[in-house]
């Protein structure tokens, strides 16, 4: 079954002029991230709970909060 994908800006992108934006899709199972800047580019997929611990990570390397 094909479905629409519908992307939205993370909120966790960068604010600005809006050049940092990755993008979020969201499905039953994964969630996957872009690139906005290119879209048609390679595309992350991740399970569900993986994405939460993938995120944590980044925060952490990137001293975040």
């Amino acid at each position: 079954m094909n479905q629409a994908i519908r992307w939205r800006k993370s909120s966790y992108s960068g604010g600005g002029d809006g050049n940092t934006c990755v993008e979020v899709a969201d499905f039953d199972t994964h969630i996957a991230i872009r690139d906005s800047k290119a879209p048609a580019r390679a595309t992350l997929a991740f399970p569900a709970g993986s994405f939460i611990l993938f995120v944590e990570a980044l925060k952490t390397a990137t001293g975040a909060q």
